[in-house]
Parts: structure tokens; C-alpha cells; sequence
């Protein structure tokens, strides 16, 4: 398996928020390559002004299911716009996560987390589509998350 993501097209994103905002389904693989066990998770993101409309709110809920088992799953972020159409990534607490540009289409962000790497790399595909993979790595975790967003319709 390639954890490298493949060419392909991608779509110039001058405005990463405007771009995200809305609605999106998920459908994500997830590959603990360590234990050789893999799980997936389908649900819905919403990117949505914020309390204090300064940043987008980045929800997600939908069901993991890992081991035949099938478990509630959600998350939430924010997303910062800059003025030159990049964006910061926070935690719901508001702690970092990483930068956003989406300008050529795609980006790789990286995260440390303990010990532990979060290499992300972002690709628009199309005005509704994009994929986000992130390769985890290091003493705690040895993990592939492969996700395709595709806009929902109204």
C-alpha cells in the first residue's frame, strides 16, 4: 500500500474558508499498520461560522467502526481564516494544529503530538471533492487515514 497520495488533478483553492464552507460527507479508511486491523468511518463535516464569526467550526460526527464493532465518532476544529486566503487549524480548545493553504490545490501540514507525527497532505480534486490523508507515525501509533470529502447537497 502507497501512503503516498497519487497524481492526479488538482483544484486551485484561493480562499480556503469560502472554499470549505457548508456541508460535506466523509468517507474515511482507516489502516493501523502496526497491528494490520483496519476500520472506517462515514459521517458528515460542517464548516459553519463560528460563536464570535471570527473562524469556521469544523464539525464532525458520523460512526467508526473498527473490529466489527460500530462506535459513535466526532470531532471539532477551527479554522481561522488569514487574509491571503490560508488558514490556521486549532483544536476545539483553541491549542494548534497546523496551516492551511490551498492556493495550488494541495498541501502537506504536519502536527507533533507527544512523540508521535501527523503528516496530513490536503488535495482538491474538484469544486466539490477533496481528500485529506494523514500518515501517523512514531512510538504510539503507526497509522494510515485516508478521507474523501464530497460537498452534500442541500
Amino acid at each position: 500500500m502507497s501512503t503516498a497520495p497519487g497524481p492526479g488533478p488538482v483544484l486551485p483553492v484561493p480562499d480556503a474558508a469560502a472554499y470549505l464552507a457548508g456541508r460535506w460527507r466523509i468517507e474515511r479508511a482507516v489502516y493501523d499498520l502496526r497491528g494490520g486491523t483496519e476500520g472506517s468511518f462515514r459521517g458528515t463535516a460542517e464548516f459553519r461560522p463560528g460563536p464570535a464569526g471570527e473562524a469556521l467550526l469544523h464539525l464532525e460526527e458520523g460512526e467508526l467502526t473498527w473490529g466489527g464493532v460500530v462506535h459513535p465518532a466526532s470531532r471539532t476544529l477551527r479554522l481561522r481564516p488569514l487574509p491571503d486566503g490560508t488558514a490556521e487549524v486549532d483544536f476545539a480548545d483553541g491549542r494548534p494544529f497546523h496551516d492551511l493553504d490551498l492556493r495550488t490545490g494541495r498541501w502537506t501540514a504536519a502536527h507533533p503530538c507527544a512523540a508521535d507525527r501527523y503528516e496530513g497532505t490536503f488535495t482538491v480534486v474538484a469544486p466539490d471533492e477533496w481528500h485529506l490523508q494523514w500518515r501517523v507515525g512514531g512510538p504510539a501509533k503507526d497509522q494510515l487515514l485516508r478521507s474523501v470529502y464530497r460537498r452534500a447537497g442541500d
